[in-house]
């Protein structure tokens, strides 16, 4: 073989080689990029949720508070008809 087959067949080669390069990186290129968005998604509902969390702890001390407001009310006026010589 002569110089110029030589060249020619290694510049094949070399273009096989680049080409099978190019179809492996973009495959684990878009494998990461997937995995980007799923981990960016569950950051995101894991942020949600944490908000969801301290908003219904807010309800839930309101209802309590409102609660024993309503015990409390409920006990005075027991007593008071107690006082008043009723059963209550």
């Amino acid at each position: 073989m002569d110089a110029a087959t030589v060249t020619a067949l290694g510049v094949l080669g070399s273009a096989a080689v680049a080409g099978v390069a190019a179809m492996y990186g973009s495959r684990i290129a878009g494998r990461t990029t997937r995995e980007g968005g799923i981990i960016g998604g569950y950051n995101s509902l894991t942020d949600q949720l944490q908000e969801e969390r301290k908003e219904l702890r807010a309800d839930v001390a309101a209802l309590r508070l409102e609660l024993a407001t309503e015990k409390a009310e409920t006990t005075r006026l027991k007593l008071l008809v107690t006082q008043l010589g009723g059963q209550p």
